[in-house]
């Protein structure tokens, strides 16, 4: 198979990689050359990186770089079975960018985005065929993140849907097929992760350390929200509530917090800027969480039922199926469950009382417990 990758950013190149290394003959497009040789020094440092863990051996080496070459005109990619759009997240430039591929490629070309927060039916409109156009969203870091969203447009035809999800198959991912809505799966369910815990911090339950310490102790999670939100970046973990609450009509439950806000005003943006939520400057002590079982489990708990919430949720809404629901937030995030096993495992009516219990607290929409749980708490079932 022939595929173009638009963009060799970290994202497009990781996509790269994963094609080569399925034996995919690829071709690698970016307008500026400087960017190009940047992504093969980068491809070559990983690939020996790859060979000294014994993960790899020089001949896959050359064989994954052989499978790569790296373009500077759209055009070149006329040839491609499948094209993956991986740049800017502008709805205008993709349009524009689809809008001149398609009079390259063939009427076959499957032509899809790797956006995590656009709409594919607006990208897919941009085309004469729009029925080829798809959403494949792969998780930074593409070689390393299992998880794969595979999201038809209305215009999506059947066979395109098929097709992609048997090639990322084959690409050893795991597919997840979602719809068409703000956030698809990952970047909609887990909202109230950080949502919540900031609410938490606001309210001054807790502060971020213990709100960390809370979620990794009690719950599992390698990283609290706190150090996630520094490791991704407040400005671009903001602008991804901003969107998706701006998507959902201004859905109270994804509603962004003003601390996030002034973080990110503030420049403090976490990790890449030095300083976030903690202090990254050299010899900066982090500070002590206050380890208390009780308030912990109080927090664990709060988030955590938001959370099933919010995936009961996209069940209740045809979003994706159960299976593809926790398999996103276990791969695509790396939760340590399903968040559909977790509500099996703490019962469904455990949910249906704390999530009422919250809401009879604040009389805030934002804790409206979904029907699906409700429904599902009458009748005693459960989703596996």
């Amino acid at each position: 198979m022939n595929v173009g990758i638009i963009g060799s950013g970290t994202m497009g190149s990781g996509i790269a990689q994963v094609a080569a290394t399925a034996g995919c003959q690829v071709k690698l497009y970016d307008t500026n050359q400087v960017a190009l040789d940047k992504a093969k020094a980068a491809l070559e440092k990983i690939l020996l990186r790859l060979i000294e863990k014994g993960r790899i051996d020089t001949v896959e080496k050359e064989r994954i770089q052989s499978n790569i070459s790296y373009v500077g005109s759209l055009k070149a990619l006329s040839d491609s079975n499948l094209t993956i759009e991986a740049i800017i997240e502008n709805l205008e430039i993709k349009k524009k960018v689809f809008s001149e591929l398609e009079s390259y490629v063939a009427n076959d070309c499957i032509i899809a985005s790797n956006t995590s927060s656009l709409s594919i039916a607006s990208i897919a409109a941009s085309l004469e065929k729009p029925e080829r156009c798809i959403g494949i969203h792969f998780f930074n870091p593409a070689p390393l993140m299992k998880l794969v969203e595979v999201i038809p447009a209305i215009q999506t035809s059947k066979e395109v849907l098929e097709t992609s999800v048997q090639t990322i198959s084959e690409w050893k991912k795991v597919v997840a097929v979602a719809k068409d809505t703000p956030g698809f799966i990952v970047n909609r369910v887990a909202r109230p992760f950080y949502g919540e815990s900031l609410r938490i911090y606001e309210e001054g339950i807790a502060d971020f350390a213990t709100i960390d310490w809370s979620l990794k102790t009690l719950g599992g999670f390698r990283m609290g929200p706190f150090e996630l939100m520094d490791f991704i970046g407040n400005d671009v973990n903001y602008t991804v509530t901003e969107t998706v609450f701006t998507a959902f009509y201004f859905d109270p439950r994804y509603k962004p917090a003003f601390t996030q806000k002034r973080f990110a005003e503030a420049g403090y943006l976490g990790r890449k800027s030095g300083k976030g939520y903690y202090d990254y400057a050299e010899g900066a002590t982090k500070p002590n969480p206050i380890e208390d079982k009780a308030l912990g489990q109080h927090i664990f708990d709060r988030v955590l039922v938001m959370l099933i919430n919010e995936a009961a949720d996209a069940l209740f809404l045809n979003i994706a199926s159960a299976e593809d629901i926790d398999n996103a937030m276990t791969k695509g995030v790396n939760y340590p469950k399903g968040l559909l096993t977790w509500a099996d495992e703490k019962g469904i009516d455990w949910c249906v009382s704390k999530l009422d219990e919250l809401y009879n607290e604040y009389h805030e929409d934002r804790y409206r417990c979904s029907p699906l749980l409700r429904k599902m708490n009458r009748e005693n079932k459960t989703f596996f």
